[in-house]
């Protein structure tokens, strides 16, 4: 564990140290601007003009945040993957929305997976399922149990939630209920009143947990969530699925590689800096994580096969 922690801040600290020569290297002849691809006020649009501001200030670059809301990223990803590519306009989006359409609706987008060059990453939002601390389990085998045997309604705020437990009833044998809600304030309220049996949350859960009033029964991501490391992911408790939104970058593919190369470095150096870092933070719970351009386009290769897997069902 020590090993690989190691190996990713070295990895990491390189692509900061890349980002002074690769800047030297090439310049944007005009603006840059860093499209977000939902409106102003989110998490999203909060990210991403820290990450804009941050790298103005180091870069020297005349770094403009823009938000381009529509689709949950669809409209924005559009008009990247049909401009030119000339290494001034950088997307930020959310893997999610972007999978569900690539999977559920293929050719009604203007783009592919291989219409852009993947940059990196800023951080994944670490999605839990929750009960009230005196439920009568403590894992998912143990709510598969009660559901075969209780009403076992569960609260969820989108889609890919409700999929993912659907994808354990078909495995299980199991019956939930499905609450749909507008997000994760009112899925903590239904578990704590006892109108869900468990619910979804994304970090409005943490002040509870803290208290000891809910428990955390799984990390919905791929990995296991930093603040709960001794809490399995589903797909370790025999479900392989997971529900994992991961904020990326990307460009215009076919972008020049110094260009390509100075915006994935200009990336890794503001994700970096103590402002970003606390931004990310406080918004999401979660710390930064950036995969880089490979890591990234993996990221995201992978999650069609498991967003089409949770659509299968």
């Amino acid at each position: 564990m020590k090993i690989t922690k190691k190996i990713k801040a070295l990895a990491a600290a390189s692509l900061v140290v890349l980002a002074g020569t690769a800047q030297a290297e090439w310049e944007p002849k005009g603006n840059v601007s860093l499209q977000i691809g939902f409106g102003a006020g989110g998490s999203t649009d909060t990210i991403g003009r820290i990450v804009a501001q941050t790298m103005k200030e180091q870069t020297g670059w005349n770094v403009i945040a823009e938000n381009k809301p529509g689709g949950g990223g669809i409209a924005m990803f559009t008009g990247i993957a049909n401009r030119p590519a000339d290494g001034t306009v950088i997307g930020l989006g959310v893997s999610m929305p972007i999978l569900v359409n690539l999977v559920n609706r293929p050719d009604q987008l203007k783009f592919d997976l291989d219409s852009f060059d993947y940059l990196g990453t800023a951080a994944r939002a670490q999605l839990a399922l929750i009960a009230r601390s005196d439920a009568p389990f403590d894992d998912v085998a143990g709510l598969v149990e009660y559901a075969k045997s209780n009403d076992a309604p569960i609260a969820f705020d989108a889609k890919p939630q409700e999929l993912a437990m659907r994808f354990v009833m078909e495995q299980s044998g199991a019956e939930f209920q499905f609450m749909s809600t507008k997000g994760g304030a009112e899925n903590a309220k239904l578990a704590l009143g006892g109108q869900a049996i468990a619910a979804f949350e994304a970090g409005e859960h943490l002040p509870f947990l803290e208290a000891g009033d809910i428990k955390m029964l799984a990390s919905m991501n791929k990995s296991r969530h930093n603040y709960a490391p001794d809490t399995p992911t589903l797909q370790e408790q025999g479900y392989d699925i997971y529900v994992d939104p991961v904020f990326f970058f990307a460009t215009t593919a076919g972008t020049p590689s110094e260009a390509r190369e100075a915006l994935t470095a200009a990336l890794a150096e503001a994700l970096e800096s103590d402002a970003v870092k606390e931004v990310v933070q406080n918004t999401l719970k979660s710390p930064i994580e950036n995969m880089g351009p490979e890591g990234t386009e993996q990221m995201m290769r992978d999650g069609v096969t498991n967003v089409g897997a949770l659509f299968a069902n």
